[in-house]
């Protein structure tokens, strides 16, 4: 075979290849949305095993707001009657925390808060209705106020959501139970450069633990144990390879169809001007 033939069945060999791999690099972009769509193993017939119920419990540092009415309203006043002078006279008893400038009290190393006439009661690893309870029945047996309405409500707790989230930050923690869905919701979504596996670190005393969530999986999501989100852990979402590519110059420029298309329509422009030439 003459060299003139074997570059032309080179040339058209090449070409085969290259069409080939076109093919292929629209076949996986054809198979991108399996690294975005959530829950793709849900079945709408199918009943999904949840983790246990975990309810927000009260912790050393946290903030509460302990609100007490009263049929009397002087002694409600009595409760409820927090001034400037209050605050700055006690380091232990107020604090003034939040957007919405509700004072609360900040629950001690030892785990406790120090409430007017009562004194201090132990609140920690409580939830905010046996908070409400437990002060409620401390007033009935003291003789302070009876038949008082307590409520309790939480001040700045929170989660962080860093990474490829629309709106990261701390998000507020204004209900009893706060799932890892919810605090995505609240950050706006993850947004399309995201992956869909994410880690969220829990700290527990002096160690943190830990959890690796793939939002993809529904029924392991569900079941995890980091489903339900307790007051300062911390959700990052990282980057897709690509995201984190283009944070350098011509990072996936070489990985881009483009990129190929132009190498090859090079390549077939010299192996045709050498075949010209023989």
């Amino acid at each position: 075979m003459s060299l003139h033939n074997t570059l032309k069945h080179k040339t058209i060999r090449f070409a085969t290849r290259l069409v080939a791999s076109l093919a292929l690099l629209t076949l996986v972009s054809c198979h991108t949305e399996k690294k975005i769509v959530y829950f793709q193993d849900a079945d709408s017939n199918a009943t999904v095993r949840m983790a246990a119920l975990q309810t927000i419990r009260v912790r050393p540092s946290d903030k509460i707001a302990v609100i007490v009415k009263c049929e009397d309203p002087e002694a409600s006043t009595l409760f409820n009657q927090f001034n400037v002078n209050q605050i700055l006279g006690s380091t232990n008893r107020f604090s003034v925390s939040g957007s919405n400038g509700i004072i609360g009290y900040t629950v001690d190393p030892d785990g406790k808060i120090d409430m007017p006439v009562i004194g201090k009661i132990q609140v920690a690893g409580l939830t905010r209705f046996e908070i409400a309870d437990l002060v409620s029945k401390t007033l009935e047996q003291t003789g302070q106020a009876r038949g008082a309405s307590v409520a309790v409500e939480f001040v700045d707790l929170g989660v962080t959501v860093l990474g490829e989230v629309k709106a990261p930050g701390r998000k507020a923690i204004t209900r009893d139970t706060y799932t890892i869905l919810d605090a995505i919701a609240d950050a706006g979504d993850l947004s399309i450069d995201a992956e869909r596996t994410i880690l969220l670190t829990r700290n527990t005393g002096d160690s943190a633990t830990n959890f690796s969530l793939d939002l993809r999986n529904q029924s392991n999501l569900l079941s995890s144990p980091a489903f339900f989100l307790q007051q300062n852990d911390v959700l990052y979402v990282p980057p897709t390879a690509k995201k984190a590519r283009a944070s350098t110059v011509n990072g996936n420029t070489i990985l881009s169809a483009s990129f190929w298309v132009s190498i090859a329509s090079l390549l077939a422009s010299l192996l045709s001007i050498g075949l010209r030439y023989k």
